[in-house]
Formats: structure tokens, C-alpha cells, sequence
């Protein structure tokens, strides 16, 4: 009993941090979900367990692949480069250390806008095709959020059919 509650709270843990880090994409969001279930189901074994792991592991993969397909549908109709988002990536992670609180998404989307700017050499244009790959990014990790908090609240139902 004692190796279910520790598995638990580390399954909990690893959660919780899984689901932040798809809001700050510095972490492996969905991935850290997916390794806290399969940490449940090893250690309380059995139907449930193993039930709660299909089920929540599903509904992150079902996430992180609309993640891509819906950002990447918006980037290949705007003819937005890669190189374009990971310039945004990197001015991103820069950003996190000169400002701490906002970093992240400013350094976003001013890397990406100087990016897509040196490309089209017009700002009103740079501009449109920045919010446009700014809006299919975040619409991306809303539904990942979605589907990883669905998978939680799987895990959720799990513990209290487990436990109660």
C-alpha cells in the first residue's frame, strides 16, 4: 500500500509538471504526463492502472499530434519556414533570461516577426503571418492542454476507483 501512495504522489507530480510544461514549452508537457501514467500503472499493476495509462497516454498522443498537424497546416498555408519558429524558439529561451516573467512569449514573437520580416521584407505582411503562426501556435497548445487535462482527470478517476 505504501509503494501505491509513493507512486501516487510521483505519478501527481509528474503530472502537474507535464501540464505546466505544455504551457511553457520549455518542458516536455505531454511526454512527462505519458511517463507519470506509465509510473502508475507499473506500480499499482492490474486493469485500472494499466486502463488509466491507455486511456490518458491516448489522449496525449491524440493532443500532441493536433498540436502539430494544426500548426503545421497553418505554417505550410502561410509559407511560414521552420527556420522562422525556431528563431522564435531561440529568442524565446533567450528571452526567459532577460525577462523572466514574459520572456518566453515575447522573445517568441519577436524573433519570429524579425524572422518573417528578413524574409518578406514588409512589415504589414511579416506582421499578418507572425499572428497568423502566433494564433495556429496557440490554438495548438490549447488543445494539447485539453487533451493532457482530460488525461488527468482520467487519472484522477483511476486513483479513486483504485483507492475508494
Amino acid at each position: 500500500m505504501t509503494a501505491d501512495i509513493i507512486a501516487s504522489v510521483v505519478a501527481g507530480l509528474l503530472l502537474a509538471v507535464g501540464v505546466i510544461g505544455i504551457i511553457i514549452p520549455v518542458l516536455p508537457g505531454s511526454f512527462l504526463v505519458i511517463v507519470g501514467l506509465l509510473v502508475w500503472a507499473i506500480v499499482i499493476g492490474g486493469p485500472v492502472g494499466w486502463v488509466v495509462f491507455c486511456i490518458g497516454a491516448a489522449l496525449c498522443v491524440a493532443g500532441m499530434t493536433a498540436t502539430y498537424v494544426l500548426t503545421g497546416r497553418t505554417m505550410r498555408r502561410e509559407r511560414i519556414p521552420n527556420r522562422s519558429v525556431v528563431l522564435g524558439i531561440v529568442c524565446g529561451v533567450v528571452g526567459m533570461f532577460v525577462l523572466p516573467a514574459l520572456g518566453l512569449p515575447v522573445g517568441f514573437a519577436a524573433g519570429l516577426f524579425g524572422s518573417e520580416y528578413a524574409r518578406v521584407r514588409d512589415a504589414r505582411e511579416a506582421l499578418r503571418t507572425s499572428v497568423e503562426a502566433l494564433k495556429a501556435t496557440g490554438l495548438g497548445i490549447l488543445v494539447e492542454f485539453g487533451c493532457a487535462s482530460a488525461a488527468v482527470i482520467t487519472w484522477i478517476v483511476g486513483m479513486f476507483v483504485r483507492f475508494v
